[in-house]
Parts: structure tokens; C-alpha cells; sequence
């Protein structure tokens, strides 16, 4: 019908995309937050503190949500209480939204880097350097982490061991995140 539900006060700007998981919504906010609430209520369930503006959509997956912020962190929460599994520190602001695969968390950074981090410890698997600001949130298929750079390419890297497939020229940033089907690459 359009008839609003709920309204939920995230406390400044939202601009994240919200991710749902067990009727809890997950969203990140400029308040420097990460909020759960009630899918059903639009209660708050938990809200988890970071260190800066929360600009990337969580990824949700295993009793985890992955969450990323302009302090320079990865972030892993538990789902149901918000408490802290880890964090990972990058060399800059984390605006790209990680995405989980086989067991790691990939993710872009404002040092021009693209990070593997193991989803149950947040040690560093790799890293790869890109010539330009990655904000790009990457994909993973086929064993390939794709992600655009403001060096005007896209990337593609070897998921387990970090080493360049290939990349290609385009004519401006790449801010967007690529879509991979039938072995194609749209960006």
C-alpha cells in the first residue's frame, strides 16, 4: 500500500544500504555507528560505535556483519549482541562496502589498496596496491576479486593469492561496483 511502518533515527545521514538477516536490519550511519533493528518494529536491537562516519553497506553472513568506517577499519560484529569479533586497520578511510567469500572479507581503500582479511580472525591475508583511491566495493567470482579505482581501471585479482589477473583502462574513476555474469564483466 506505501503506508510507512516504521521510522527508525539513525542519528544523522544514512547512506548505506541496509542489509536484512533474521528479520534485523543492519545499516551503518554518519553518526559513526552501525545499528540493528527490528525488521518487524523498527526497534533498536544494538548499535555498535565506531571510530568515524559508518559510509559502507554491511555484508551479513555466518553470525557476522561486516561493516566498514572512515576511521580506517573492517569491522566484525556479532549479529545478535554487536560486540566486537575484530577489527582490521587500513592505511585510510574504508568507504567501500565488503563482501565475504570462501571464508575471507574483501574490501577497498582510500590508500589506493585492495584487502583480503580472514572473516573469523581479521588477520591480513593480502593487500594489493591500486595507483588511485579504491572505493569501488568489490565482487567475487570464480576465484576473481573484480573492483573498480579512481586510476581509471578495473582490477582483477586472484582471490586466494592476491596477484594481478588482469586489468583494463577505462576512461574515468571507477566508483561503481562491477557485476560479473556469464563470465562477463559489467562496469
Amino acid at each position: 500500500t506505501g503506508a510507512n511502518l516504521w521510522t527508525y533515527d539513525a542519528g544523522d545521514d544514512v547512506q548505506t544500504t541496509p542489509a536484512v538477516s533474521s528479520n534485523v536490519v543492519f545499516v551503518g550511519s554518519n553518526d559513526n555507528q552501525v545499528h540493528a533493528i527490528n525488521a518487524a518494529t523498527g526497534a533498536s536491537v544494538w548499535t555498535y560505535a565506531a571510530g568515524n562516519d559508518v559510509r559502507s553497506s554491511p555484508a551479513v553472513t555466518g553470525g557476522a556483519v561486516y561493516v566498514d568506517s572512515d576511521d580506517n577499519k573492517v569491522y566484525s560484529l556479532n549479529s545478535t549482541t554487536g560486540a566486537s569479533n575484530w577489527s582490521y586497520t587500513t592505511g585510510g578511510d574504508v568507504r567501500s562496502s565488503p563482501v565475504v567469500s570462501e571464508g575471507d572479507v574483501f574490501v577497498g581503500s582510500q590508500d589506493t589498496k585492495v584487502y583480503s582479511v580472514d572473516a573469523s580472525t581479521g588477520f591480513l591475508n593480502w593487500s594489493y596496491t591500486t595507483s588511485g583511491v579504491v572505493d569501488s566495493s568489490p565482487v567475487v567470482s570464480g576465484g576473481v576479486v573484480y573492483v573498480g579505482s579512481d586510476d581509471f581501471k578495473v582490477y582483477a585479482i586472484n582471490a586466494s593469492t592476491g596477484v594481478l589477473v588482469w586489468s583494463y583502462q577505462t576512461g574515468g574513476y571507477v566508483r561503481s561496483s562491477p557485476t560479473v555474469v556469464d563470465g562477463v564483466v559489467l562496469v
